[in-house]
């Protein structure tokens, strides 16, 4: 929500949808600012002016994305940080040895992996299919609703 309503009005005078929202993060969203090797191209934006609403092209990076998505990054961490205090000591122990893995659509942003494990000192790991790994689990777990009640509220 910040890249179409806040960063990309502010900082390039250029409006643009919740679709190229997407799009931007899908092409240049990451969690960090130096991605190495791995730093995608730049992604040119096409966009109508703020003020005179004829076509612009602006090419953004993936730092200035990183800077922009850093407050809802740190949202997940908290929210981490959160569930690993209410965790039994025995499963606390099971998740720093074999880690934390991520799936759904956020699992793809470039560097989360890395920035939690940074930031927690417990290993993350990309899921194989992280897409469609939550519906297969959910599918696991209504299969399954009598060994997992505990999940159904």
């Amino acid at each position: 929500m910040c890249i179409r309503d806040r960063y990309m009005r502010r900082q390039h005078n250029v409006k643009v949808s919740e679709r190229m929202a997407e799009r931007i993060k899908i092409h240049v969203g990451s969690a960090l600012t130096d991605l190495g090797d791995e730093a995608p191209e730049d992604y040119v934006v096409h966009g109508p002016n703020c003020i005179t609403a004829l076509p612009m092209e602006v090419p953004v990076c993936y730092q200035e994305i990183a800077h922009c998505l850093d407050k809802t990054v740190a949202k997940i961490e908290n929210a981490v940080l959160s569930a690993l205090e209410n965790t039994p000591p025995e499963l606390y122990a099971d998740i720093v040895k074999n880690g934390i893995y991520l799936s759904g659509g956020g699992a793809l942003l470039r560097g989360l992996d890395r920035r939690l494990t940074d930031k927690m000192n417990i290993p993350f790991h990309i899921a194989d299919d992280p897409l469609h790994s939550v519906a297969k689990g959910a599918g696991v777990a209504l299969k399954n609703v009598d060994r997992f009640s505990f999940l159904m509220r």
